[in-house]
């Protein structure tokens, strides 16, 4: 038995000792140590394994139909069910259709916080590539529906009188919106694209009718979007301030309420004058 001075002082150097010592110069690792040891393309141990080996491969990303169902599950289930099937709290989604899907979400009607009786606008919660493969994932539910429109360039001045004959009533001459009963109201059209007229127009959101082909055909959906793009890219308010666009018959009576107080106030400031 050897012995081997360490520090100034001897120390025996056991047989078994030398043995483990020469097991792990020649294997170059124990277990543990192997689970530690970096793998090609990622940190220590966050290889995937097969069969409790290594195979150095990264994890692939996820793909669009399982991102789409990710989302779904975490966002929408819980109102419309697993499967669509709708529950108390939600609807059923079964055969609404891709563009009544996407219409809701790229309009930032859905999801909603808390249970409402009509959503609002709002900026959308999910980027259009997420949009995009929580539509398909609805879809897969079956039942068809009308399907997210293909939107061309039309006809503003066909669309000016399509408009007035259908959506004006509701929605008011220059697009504004306006109240129904019972605390409905209709929103303002500045802010949609020609993409989410025509899905308005096809799957009637809320208490909008719903506008076949057999009514206005593709072509007078086209004319009508591109009406509304006029409205909001064009400036048609040289008169000053578009008071929210109420139209001119209100707008010239706040300016005559404007008008007569400026009078009044000034009928007051020449009589103290006079007074003096």
């Amino acid at each position: 038995m050897r012995q081997r001075a360490v520090g100034g002082r001897q120390r025996r150097w056991h047989p078994r000792r030398a043995l483990a010592v020469g097991a792990v110069l020649v294997l170059g690792t124990g277990p543990a140590a192997l689970a530690a040891r970096p793998t090609p393309g990622g940190a220590a141990g966050a290889a995937p394994t097969a069969g409790g080996v290594a195979t150095g491969q990264p994890t692939p990303a996820p793909s669009a139909g399982d991102r789409g169902t990710a989302l779904y599950r975490q966002q929408c289930a819980s109102c419309h069910g697993q499967q669509g099937q709708g529950t108390q709290r939600g609807p059923s989604l079964v055969g609404v259709g891709p563009a009544s899907v996407d219409f809701q979400l790229s309009t930032g009607r859905m999801p909603i916080p808390y249970e409402m009786r009509q959503p609002r606008r709002s900026e959308p919660v999910f980027s259009a590539g997420e949009i995009a493969a929580m539509v398909d994932h609805v879809a897969s539910f079956g039942g068809g529906g009308p399907r997210i429109p293909q939107v061309a360039p039309g006809s503003a001045s066909a669309g000016r009188e399509i408009f007035a004959a259908n959506c004006a009533p509701c929605h008011g001459a220059t697009g504004s919106g306006g109240e129904l009963t019972d605390g409905w109201i209709v929103p303002p059209l500045y802010e949609a694209t020609a993409v989410q007229v025509a899905e308005a127009v096809r799957v009637g959101p809320g208490l909008m009718p719903v506008f076949p082909s057999q009514v206005l055909t593709d072509q007078q959906v086209n004319d009508v979007a591109s009406y509304l793009r006029r409205l909001r890219t064009e400036r048609l308010d040289r008169g000053g301030n578009p008071l929210g666009r109420l139209g001119p018959l209100a707008e010239g009576l706040v300016a005559w309420i404007a008008v007569l107080g400026l009078l009044v106030a000034a009928a007051r400031w020449l009589g103290r004058r006079a007074g003096e």
